[in-house]
């Protein structure tokens, strides 16, 4: 289910069809994977493009057919360029503040969710624009910082409270207690809270405001490189594909 668009973002994604001959609902599939991404990275199922597969700006780009090269290229070049164009146009309509779908029991200012849902007593609402992921359970609301995971998948766990529900992004399996916990009345400024309980996977850093869009930190480097290990280690990348996007990413700290 695709998001609306402006009349700018339109002409856009027909251009875009256009310049490489795929549907402008291909267009518009990748544009969302691009924008749940922040435009950095995207998460993508599209068949026009070989199927399931990744990108990730300045690094690796992964299809169905490792070994197509021009494809490769293709849906290199296709987010590049949407990349480009959600940072430099309003692509999205401006969420309304004045209205609010029935039911809605996250802080107005957080806006729309891109998805939103609850099991067994648990709630959730993903705002990928504002990095937010909000959890009522038990009565109780809060609202964590997702850091750099772009949220694909959403399931029951053990246990009761945030933790209750386990997420999946580009970085693995996780719950919300893993997140830093931010007040609800004040979007940008983290709450007090005990420490979080031991993590299931390494997570990123937050990108300083200040770096350049071509490095990247430390932990950025480091969980870039656990990625391709598991793709390595599952066959997905062959031995010369680690090393050498091993090595590119080494470059960029």
């Amino acid at each position: 289910m695709h998001h609306g668009l402006t009349p700018a973002g339109e002409n856009a994604v027909s251009e875009l069809a256009g310049k490489y001959a795929i549907s402008t609902d291909a267009v518009r599939a990748m544009l969302d994977a691009v924008n749940s991404g922040r435009g950095t990275m995207a998460q993508f199922n599209v068949p026009e493009l070989g199927g399931s597969g990744q990108w990730m700006r300045g690094g690796m780009t992964m299809v169905g057919n490792m070994f197509d090269h021009g494809l490769k290229a293709r849906v290199d070049g296709l987010c590049r360029d949407l990349s480009e164009l959600l940072a430099n146009n309003q692509v999205y309509p401006p969420a309304q503040t004045n209205s609010r779908p029935a039911g809605s029991w996250w802080p107005n200012e957080l806006g729309s969710p891109s998805s939103s849902g609850g099991q067994n007593g648990s709630q959730y609402a993903y705002f990928p624009s504002a990095r937010r992921l909000a959890i009522l359970a038990n009565g109780r609301l809060s609202v964590f910082d997702t850091l750099d995971h772009s949220i694909g998948g959403v399931q029951q766990a053990q246990g009761g409270g945030p933790g209750s529900l386990e997420f999946t992004s580009q970085f693995g399996t996780f719950t919300a207690a893993s997140l830093p916990l931010v007040d609800p009345g004040n979007q940008n400024t983290p709450a007090p809270q005990q420490p979080a309980p031991q993590q299931t996977f390494s997570q990123p850093a937050p990108q300083a405001s200040g770096s350049s869009a071509g490095s990247m930190s430390l932990d950025e480097v480091t969980s870039a490189i656990e990625a391709l290990a598991s793709l390595h280690n599952k066959g997905i990348l062959t031995d010369a594909e680690f090393e050498t996007k091993k090595a590119q990413l080494l470059g960029r700290i």
